[in-house]
């Protein structure tokens, strides 16, 4: 399999997301839907099922983020790959934003912990590297008042 993802560049600056990724001869697709900032170790979270009780949704935009990442790393290696092989990414975050989401503090916060993350995890994603193709879309809501962001993935192995 090879995975080749072009730098995008206007106006000759490089931008920190990728123009397009082209995968030649992939083993297979993992299609992983939207992971969030929901505390898998919380007694609410395991008694959801059980009694339809709230879950723990982490506070904050940068701890909800870093827990995304780290779902993404967890999930992607159970099925057999990796953060390098993340081919898009789809970032839903909450919020009204007048001046636009990518100006945002929120997105700013994103964006760090974002390179924190993947220049100690996955550094050829880094955004001075070759970072996957993404799209950032604002909502107004996602599945619970506390959240603020949401990451869905498509990778190869």
């Amino acid at each position: 399999m090879e995975i080749k993802t072009h730098k995008l560049y206007y106006g000759g600056k490089l931008m920190p997301w990728g123009k397009a990724t082209v995968v030649k001869q992939p083993n297979g697709w993992i299609f992983v839907g939207g992971v969030e900032g929901i505390d898998p170790d919380s007694s609410k979270t395991q008694a959801l099922r059980a009694e339809n009780s709230p879950v723990d949704v982490v506070p904050g935009v940068e701890a909800q983020a870093r827990l995304c990442f780290n779902k993404l790393k967890s999930v992607l290696e159970e099925l057999g790959s990796s953060l390098n092989n993340i081919v898009k990414m789809w970032y839903y975050v909450v919020g009204e934003y007048p001046k636009g989401l990518a100006f945002s503090d929120t997105w700013q916060t994103i964006t760090a912990v974002r390179e924190e993350f993947f220049k100690e995890n996955a550094p050829q994603s880094c955004a001075e590297n070759n970072p996957p193709t993404s799209d950032l879309i604002g909502v107004r809501h996602l599945a619970l008042p506390e959240m603020v962001i949401e990451i869905a993935v498509v990778a190869v192995f």
